[in-house]
């Protein structure tokens, strides 16, 4: 049984950093995605940064050069955010898929809330 378990979440003031944290099991396919999604309040789930098992990396506009994916050899992966904005602000979610996009993503975490304070 495949399960992931995100933490890290917490509330930080503007200009602050986070890491999040999602520990991956059962997870046995070679060949994977592994991502992070957020939602705000009234707001569309949102992709917001990918890699895969080639390593390659992929980040919504908005986060780039703020945000970092990465990943160890157990499959567990992280995010750490760098100055973050008021609209960081969400729920994340974790992921594991086959596949890149969030519709291919078969197995999610029950999310870490990031708050943000100006």
């Amino acid at each position: 049984q495949v399960q992931l378990l995100e933490s890290g979440g917490g509330s930080v003031q503007a200009g602050g950093s986070l890491k999040l944290s999602c520990i991956v099991t059962g997870y046995r396919y070679i060949y994977y995605c592994l991502g992070w999604f957020r939602q705000a309040p009234g707001k569309e789930r949102e992709g917001v940064a990918t890699i895969d098992s080639d390593g390659n990396t992929n980040y919504t506009a908005s986060v780039k050069g703020r945000f970092t994916i990465s990943q160890d050899n157990a499959k567990n992966f992280y995010l750490e955010m760098n100055n973050l904005i008021p609209e960081d602000a969400a729920m994340y979610y974790c992921a594991a898929g086959e596949y890149c996009p969030a519709s291919e993503m078969n197995y999610w975490g029950e999310g870490t809330l990031v708050t943000i304070s100006s």
